[in-house]
């Protein structure tokens, strides 16, 4: 009889050292938000920060995260960045992690030395997920 150790997918690849995983998990935080911690911000009057929705000025109108901006990134550039402050936070979002639109609009607006966040979920996940207020129908 033929013995077979299987070893579970989980395990096949060791998980980092300690001291790594925290590097990488702190680095991470650095890139990243997420729509419970921006809405309770907001809701706590925290204005450290401008929330930009990334997606078309169309799906910025159809729906957006309350008090987001509508900053669509394939308009982003030095001329149209002139007026925002650089000592400003900029938070971006797009659809959801099916999107990159707010990976690319975090690459361009970091490229322009602003510092910038990415939502993560985007607003699937502050609308149909969180269940987070929206606004709908206006630029």
């Amino acid at each position: 009889m033929v013995t077979i150790h299987y070893k579970t997918q989980v395990t096949a690849t060791p998980a980092a050292a300690p001291e790594a995983a925290h590097v990488f998990f702190s680095a991470k935080l650095a890139y990243e938000t997420d729509p419970s911690d921006v809405y309770a911000d907001m809701k706590n009057e925290v204005a450290d920060f401008i929330l930009a929705d990334v997606r078309s000025p169309e799906a910025y109108a159809k729906s957006h995260a309350q008090g987001a901006i509508s900053l669509p990134h394939v308009r982003i550039t030095a001329e149209s960045m002139a007026s925002f402050s650089k000592d400003k936070l900029i938070i971006v979002y797009c659809w959801g992690p099916g999107c990159n639109g707010a990976t690319k609009a975090a690459a361009k607006l970091s490229a322009l030395g602003f510092k910038v966040k990415e939502m993560i979920g985007g607003i699937e996940y502050w609308e149909d997920k969180e269940r987070y207020p929206v606004e709908r129908g206006w630029l």
